[in-house]
């Protein structure tokens, strides 16, 4: 059971694929999910929390330099590539606005799947999303705010209100229910389940919110086709490049490299929609970067798997 689980969380992109595709065909198959987009986030957050544990917290302690320059690339390598690529590409204010936002979101929790198939340093990867996540509470908001502001207006206090509920609430009662279960008769049985079934809900879940998505600006993403399209891609190539080129620089080895690469360039897109569709709603194409960002970033992540995983690290890139 849990290798079938594992093999469908691994399958995401397919699924993400899928998914857009059915939308586009049959949009109103999907436009039901609408109301459930935030509700949704809260699930994927919380089952996140249940993943987590009080010594993780203990773990990034023993490695707080290693961590914090993950994070540190992840606030700012992709907020600054998501302003570059907005001016470069003169966009629109509202597809603008909702690329600025998916760029200033933190980590998504597909990347640790990533991680694990490109042989990456999966640990480090979990709690790298742990913390850009937790780090997100306060900076998406900022980033937006300062970023997006100057195009249209950002309440960045709305914005944090969001993040508490929809990510900082659920995450924290995870955790606390996770630290209940350890004192059950048999914790690890019942966490054995958690962590198999948490992957495939998650995904699930962030395929119904891009698929809504999808369905409800479907003529919205016909029209704006080509500069959306585009100006996505290369965010997220220059996320997964740049992450990766930067952590050579600093001589991180090669798995490092791998994981903040990986970590970078993969954004929590499910979140960026539903704080777009809540809070710019008056903006009709504000969510569409983000479904559009899900699509990508999984590819890409996806393709540079299945490269490294034939790539031994420190065998000179030879394949293994």
């Amino acid at each position: 059971m849990r290798r079938f689980c594992l093999w469908i969380a691994a399958a995401f992109p397919l699924w993400i694929v899928l998914g857009c595709g059915w939308a586009w065909v049959r949009p109103g198959d999907w436009t039901w999910f609408a109301p459930w987009i935030s509700p949704g986030l809260g699930l994927i957050m919380l089952g996140m929390g249940l993943t987590l544990r009080w010594q993780d917290f203990a773990a990034v302690a023993r490695q707080p330099a290693t961590v914090a320059v993950g994070v540190a690339a992840q606030f700012v390598v992709m907020p600054a590539s998501g302003w570059l690529v907005a001016r470069g590409f003169s966009l629109e204010p509202a597809l603008a606005l909702g690329l600025l936002l998916v760029s200033c979101c933190p980590g998504g929790t597909a990347s640790n799947v990533i991680c694990y198939l490109a042989r990456a340093n999966v640990a480090l990867s979990v709690l790298m999303t742990m913390c850009s996540t937790f780090a997100a509470i306060l900076l998406t908001p900022l980033l937006t705010k300062l970023l997006a502001g100057k195009v249209l207006p950002v309440d960045a206090g709305a914005l944090f209100q969001s993040m508490v509920v929809i990510v900082l609430l659920p995450l924290l009662a995870g955790i606390v229910v996770n630290a209940g279960v350890g004192r059950l008769r048999h914790p690890e049985r019942i966490r054995h389940w958690v962590d198999a079934i948490g992957p495939v809900v998650s995904v699930a879940v962030i395929v119904l919110i891009v698929g809504c998505i999808v369905g409800l600006k479907k003529d919205l993403i016909a029209g704006a086709a080509l500069p959306l399209f585009l100006s996505v891609l290369v965010l997220h190539a220059l996320g997964f490049g740049v992450g990766y080129g930067l952590m050579r620089l600093l001589r991180r080895d090669v798995l490092m490299r791998r994981t903040v690469s990986i970590e970078v360039g993969m954004q929590n897109s499910g979140l960026g929609a539903a704080l777009a569709s809540k809070h710019f709603a008056e903006f009709a194409l504000a969510p569409v970067p983000a479904a559009i960002s899900a699509v990508y970033h999984c590819i890409i992540g996806s393709v540079l798997a299945a490269w490294w995983r034939r790539r031994r690290p420190g065998a000179g890139g030879k394949p293994s």
